[in-house]
């Protein structure tokens, strides 16, 4: 059997293949339910001016924008490089790599207002609006995921949820607004008048139910429209709820954006009578003045029953929400705690009403920070790290009694954070999951291959199409690089850790969107080495066959007679990561720093009459001896007696094959705290800084790119990132905070303050690479570095030597899962034509995070 180009043809195949799968997912008449079902129709932030009727569509079905870390992007690269190109009926985009001709063709709307029909999927739309005069106005779009606007990218609506709204300035004349289609073969656009300068706006609230017992103020969020081309400065929300009030200071709003603003609901005496209580919100200036004004109506619960809870992300200090399904005898200290993790398209709410509560612990569904999210990766890895301290904090169980379950996308959650996080479950039970994304999609891929060649063809693809779709492909070195910062999310390449705990997996025998095969395909791997685990396929199942689907009682009965060991009475421990900034330890050991960076390191530690532990890839390993019992005076490292100076947190440092004990190593250096890749800049509080001492386009434009990734942020991640100008940033007022820098050393007044000792220098038409410098305007650069006055933060930077290379820098998909990105990344305005393929340099930065002992590789 021909192999599959896997870096290319797996996009055609996720894109003709997967809009099925979907739709064999929601037939099943599961929980799995559609968010776009409950789109948002009715407009309140003002009147509608111009409906969108008419339009040109172009279908590119090769192009895959969310397959890879640097798709090609034709289209977009056309009207970014353009931004005034006006496009007519029948013009001819492009010969594809089959002959055929890519032609602008008119289409009209369906009775929905919407541009609808199969012959949308993997396309672009193009409107033109011509306006008489200079006008503010709110863009409103929905169904795509990506848009450009007189030149400018813009976050889209990939999920249809009509929450999408583009505070904006028209040009005088033609604007032209280019839409890439999203999930669903369907765009909605048009022009609102809005009502007021700055507004609440009611889509996508974050709100908690309010509790009978609990006496607390709440964390809730509302997005904030300032359509001004000024800076909201120094205004508060006021909440009011049975005659109490509390005021929330806001963040500073920029000028042309939509912010989702946190803000506190003040305790009070509830009705148990009333299911729900309304909350008053005030949007007021500095002088008292109401701008705008809402009313939320808020769940009253108890909290012995089914109910969420917000609290403060210190990814980006956003709310974020979890669903509880609480101990039906309201045991909480010494309880267990389930946590269970949900899949693509489901609520966490919906999650937890899936179980029945239960009388030994409580069950907690994260967000993954929406009910798409981030596949329990990335951020989604750090929400449910966020949601399990957090019900740690409230609810106080046996801290030996933790245990991981979900379905689906949540049962790749499961495989996925039970591997990288072994230590902290004593039993996992993944439902209709796939333990790896890339064998997920690979599996589509097979699939393709088992069908007829007229199956494809109903698939639209031709004979000569699957030629080339099942072409041998070699990657390049810089391909290789690239792929292998995706290491820590190859669960596969840790399936050791599973020997932590139990493991239940349950899957449906006829299994139309999770294959059946791949579970059977984990039975076989976990039988060649585990000594615990059960595999049931339940018969006749598909992908949700009733709530017994997640809530199945041989699963407790597994939790149930299964805890996390205590440390002492440990004897044999085996442990796996990708990279130590993502997972680091096991109980008592800490890999702190790799030899080859993102390659698995792992120990494997033995204890009988004497401790043994033998590294693979690992160059500093902490082990805390305090926490083992009786007397150690030496161990066996890699074959090699140390003898132990006391029975302290030990350091132990690798130097030409030759074990040491050091000193605790530096925070300057590579660790758990920060160790790369470039995805890593986008938490810990991240603030976005933008450049201002440029020219006006070099201002417009990483103005507009700063705004453009903190609303993807907002989008994706559920997310709330602070816009900051380079003239109005201090280190001293945003301490041990990550920050993002947009712009370089030329434009961005910020530059020196962060990155004046940084091993990479980026001016204006020139760029210094420790010894090497290169000129010209068209490279565009992501690298990752720590702030150096701080001991945890890093710093991101976006940025190029011109307008062309910035222009060729406008995709964030960093902001993407399953995309993969070293410390550094260096391209050229032919990224956006070629892709990945188009990347001169990528690499990593040494333990030291200088160039000289990192690891890189050139084009």
């Amino acid at each position: 059997m021909a192999k599959f180009n896997k870096k290319s043809a797996a996009i055609l195949v996720m894109l003709l293949v997967l809009p099925f799968v979907f739709i064999g997912q929601q037939r099943t008449g599961n929980i799995v339910e559609y968010f776009g079902k409950e789109k948002v129709e009715g407009i309140h932030e003002g009147k509608v001016i111009h409906v969108f009727n008419k339009a040109l569509a172009l279908a590119i079905p090769s192009f895959g924008f969310e397959s890879s870390s640097f798709p090609a992007d034709p289209v977009f690269e056309k009207f970014l490089m353009e931004p005034g190109i006006l496009v007519r009926e029948g013009e001819v985009f492009d010969i594809d790599s089959f002959g055929k001709e890519l032609k602008w063709n008119a289409i009209t709307v369906d009775s929905t207002n919407s541009f609808s029909g199969r012959d949308l999927r993997s396309g672009y739309v193009y409107l033109n609006y011509n306006s008489g005069s200079e006008k503010t106005v709110l863009f409103e779009a929905s169904g795509h995921s990506l848009a450009s606007i007189n030149g400018y990218p813009y976050e889209g609506d990939h999920y249809d949820f009509g929450w999408n709204l583009i505070p904006m300035k028209l040009k005088k004349g033609n604007n032209i607004f280019v839409l890439k289609v999203g999930r669903f073969p369907r765009i909605r656009a048009r022009i609102l008048e809005p009502k007021a300068e700055v507004q609440f706006t009611t889509r996508d609230v974050m709100v908690p139910d309010l509790l009978l017992e609990e006496d607390m103020e709440y964390k809730a969020a509302i997005r904030v429209i300032n359509a001004s081309d000024k800076w909201i400065r120094k205004y508060a929300i006021v909440a009011k709820v049975n005659g109490q009030e509390l005021t929330t200071k806001i963040n500073d709003i920029p000028p042309y954006t939509v912010y989702k603003i946190p803000f506190s609901i003040p305790s009070s005496t509830l009705d148990t009578s009333l299911a729900k209580v309304n909350v008053d919100l005030s949007l007021i200036q500095s002088n008292g003045q109401q701008v705008s004004s809402e009313i939320l109506a808020l769940n009253v619960k108890s909290k012995n029953k089914h109910h969420k809870r917000t609290f403060i992300s210190d990814i980006d200090k956003s709310v974020q929400y979890y669903s509880v399904a609480p101990d039906k005898n309201g045991h909480t200290d010494g309880a267990a705690l389930f946590l269970s993790v949900h899949g693509a398209s489901v609520e966490a709410v919906n999650q937890a009403n899936a179980y029945k509560q239960k009388d030994w612990g409580n069950l907690i569904a994260p967000t993954n920070r929406r009910p798409y999210g981030f596949a329990w990766e990335d951020w989604g890895r750090l929400d449910a790290l966020e949601v399990l301290a957090d019900s740690k904090r409230i609810f106080k169980p046996d801290n030996s009694k933790i245990y991981l379950t979900g379905h689906s996308m949540g049962g790749h959650g499961t495989w996925y954070l039970g591997a990288t996080y072994p230590d902290h479950f004593a039993a996992i039970a993944p439902c209709a999951g796939y333990p790896d994304l890339l064998l997920y999609r690979g599996s589509r891929s097979e699939r393709l291959l088992e069908m007829t060649e007229e199956q494809r063809t109903r698939y639209g693809i031709s004979p000569k199409m699957f030629e080339r779709l099942t072409q041998e492909y070699v990657p390049t070195a810089i391909e290789d690089i690239v792929e292998r910062a995706g290491t820590p999310s190859r669960t596969l390449k840790l399936i050791r850790n599973y020997l932590h705990h139990g493991v239940y997996v349950l899957h449906g025998e006829k299994d139309n969107v999770v294959p059946t095969n791949l579970a059977r395909d984990m039975r076989e791997r976990l039988g060649k080495f585990h000594p615990d685990f059960t595999y049931y396929e339940y018969p006749g199942g598909t992908h949700w066959y009733g709530d017994h689907s997640v809530d199945w009682e041989p699963i407790f009965n597994l939790f149930k007679q299964r805890t996390i060991p205590e440390i002492k009475d440990i004897k044999k421990l085996e442990f796996s990561t990708g990279s130590p900034g993502v997972s680091a330890s096991s109980h008592f050991i800490t890999i702190h720093q790799q030899q080859i960076p993102f390659e698995v390191s792992s120990f494997d530690f033995s204890w009988d009459s004497i401790i043994k532990i033998e590294t693979k890839n690992v160059s500093l390993l902490e082990v805390d001896f305090s926490q083992l019992p009786g007397d150690i005076n030496s161990i066996e490292l890699n074959g090699k007696e140390i003898g132990l100076p006391s029975k302290d947190n030990t350091f132990f440092k690798e130097n030409d094959g030759e074990w040491k004990i050091v000193a605790k190593p530096s925070s300057e250096e590579k660790g758990p705290h920060r160790n790369g890749g470039f995805k890593d800049a986008f938490r810990n509080d991240v603030v976005f800084v933008y450049a201002t001492r440029g020219s006006k386009a070099e201002n417009d434009w990483y103005y507009n790119k700063a705004r453009f990734d903190a609303d993807t942020f907002w989008y994706k991640a559920n997310g709330n990132i602070e816009l900051v100008a380079d003239t109005n940033f201090s280190p001293k007022d945003y301490p041990n905070r990550n920050v993002v820098v947009y712009g370089n050393k030329s434009n961005n007044a910020a530059w020196d303050k962060l990155l004046k000792n940084s091993p990479v220098q980026v001016s204006n038409n020139i760029l210094n690479f420790g010894n090497r410098s290169l000129s010209g305007s068209n490279w565009g650069l992501y690298f990752i570095v720590p702030r150096t006055d701080s001991d945890l933060a890093s710093i991101g930077v976006v940025t190029a030597t011109g307008v062309v290379g910035m222009k060729a820098a406008y995709a964030n998909h960093y902001l993407v899962n399953g995309t993969t990105f070293p410390d550094l990344m260096l391209f050229d305005e032919t990224v956006l034509e070629q892709g990945t393929s188009a990347v001169k340099c990528a690499g990593f930065f040494g333990n030291d995070w200088t160039i000289e002992n990192g690891d890189f590789e050139w084009k």
